[in-house]
């Protein structure tokens, strides 16, 4: 489906947390997009059309250009899947699937019926990320500190998705670490890593990565859903030319503890901005980098039960 002109007709599936807090609000504000249409379960949205389901959407609303999908990763793949094959673009929240081999194959089906696909790493679009990506490239980094800690309770109240197979667990947010350091570093593995699951869960709460690169850096990452009171988004970087720190999310740079000058917060903005422009350039954008290294982790990683965690 070709859009060249005029906004983007644009259809919402899952009114949780993350669709109220950003990506509602960044759509009506858009100049790219028209809001026309939602479905959900649980969730309405005033003004606009509410389905329960994809389907009775896609079928209700025959001028549906593209659909953002924000539901749980565990039930994305066939949604997606029915969106692209009716011929709409695709956004996908993050991470895009609970599996690499599914979102293969949806890369595969856009490509095919000619749609966008589009997986968004909210993070990577944070302020400070690409100064910091243009300031590392082509010094010599001697060492990486990742420390991704925060309070479950506060971010993801009874969300028992997300402790399900699939689900993730700490690394739904570690994911967002993962995606500024693969879009700042060269590229890295992971050599070993211990999770720590409750007795209780199917999903870590903890983890602990040793990763490294071609030229043997290290880089060590701490994700943690435990932590209380003041919550902790950093990434340190220490290179030859000094020490680069990625602060809040990505919001604060400073380097060699001087304050960067950076644009206002705006990562939702970012993402459906470049949503439009594949859009209208009939292009996708379906990095995989940091799921692959969640999946590595889980697959190599060492884990180890803790005590019952309770909501």
């Amino acid at each position: 489906m070709s859009v060249s002109n005029g906004t983007i007709r644009i259809g919402l599936v899952g009114v949780g947390k993350i669709a109220r807090d950003q990506h509602l609000p960044v759509i009506g504000a858009s100049p790219d997009y028209t809001m026309t249409a939602v479905a959900s379960r649980e969730g309405r949205f005033e003004g606009v059309p509410n389905y329960r389901t994809l389907a009775e959407m896609l079928a209700g609303q025959g001028d549906l250009d593209a659909v953002a999908l924000c539901q749980p990763p565990q039930v994305r793949f066939s949604a997606a899947l029915a969106a692209i094959e009716a011929g709409r673009h695709v956004f996908l929240e993050k991470p895009p699937g609970a599996t690499l081999a599914e979102v293969g194959i949806l890369v595969e089906a856009a490509r095919a019926r000619g749609v966008t696909l589009f997986a968004s790493w909210h993070s990577r679009y944070a302020p400070g990320v690409e100064p910091a990506r243009q300031w590392l490239s082509g010094r010599r980094i001697r060492s990486v500190a990742i420390a991704w800690m925060e309070d479950v309770r506060h971010w993801h109240p009874n969300q028992a998705w997300i402790w399900q197979a699939g689900g993730m667990g700490v690394f739904d947010p570690g994911i967002n670490a993962l995606s500024i350091a693969t879009h700042i570093l060269p590229p890295f593995f992971l050599t070993g890593a211990t999770l720590s699951v409750p007795e209780n869960r199917q999903a870590p709460i903890a983890a602990d990565l040793h990763f490294t690169d071609a030229a043997g850096t290290p880089i060590e990452a701490v994700f943690d859903w435990r932590q209380t009171g003041p919550q902790t988004w950093d990434i340190r970087v220490d290179t030859e030319d000094g020490l680069l720190v990625l602060s809040k999310g990505g919001s604060v740079l400073t380097i060699d503890g001087s304050p960067q000058p950076l644009l206002p917060e705006a990562e939702y903005r970012g993402l459906y901005d470049r949503f439009a422009a594949l859009v209208r350039s009939g292009t996708s954008d379906v990095d995989l980098n940091p799921l692959i290294h969640v999946a590595d982790a889980l697959l190599r990683g060492e884990r180890r039960t803790v005590e019952a965690f309770t909501d």
